[in-house]
């Protein structure tokens, strides 16, 4: 059994920074990618940032120079610290990383239940 929890959402003015983190718990053999999705109100859920087991990072043109993604391998924790937010920025923010448990060696994507961010004008 796995499990992703995101926390560090909340309600911020625009211009402010957020730090959201989540960790994988159950059991683990390894984590491959992690990484950050979001879904607004009325809209399809998309890629945020990413990163690699190796630390390769990826980030949808919206959020770079203002996002950061980073992971802590032995916390089985991933980062995102997003600075200079926008009111666009709103959005339930959904934790994704593919993982290789004990009982199912092979990756497969697990998802948290989301982190609601609000950036008001």
């Amino acid at each position: 059994q796995v499990q992703l929890v995101e926390s560090g959402g909340g309600l911020v003015q625009a211009g402010g920074s957020l730090r959201l983190s989540c960790a994988a718990s159950g059991s683990i053999s390894s984590i491959n990618n992690m990484g950050w999705y979001r879904q607004a109100p009325g809209k399809q859920r998309e890629l945020v940032a990413t990163i690699t087991s190796a630390g390769s990072t990826n980030y949808a043109d919206p959020v770079k120079g203002r996002f950061t993604i980073n992971r802590d391998k032995a916390k089985n924790t991933v980062y995102l610290q997003m600075n200079s937010l926008k009111p666009e920025d709103t959005a339930v923010y959904y934790c994704n990383a593919d993982i290789k448990t004990i009982v199912i060696p092979v990756y497969m994507p697990y998802w948290g239940k989301g982190t609601l961010v609000t950036v008001s004008p």
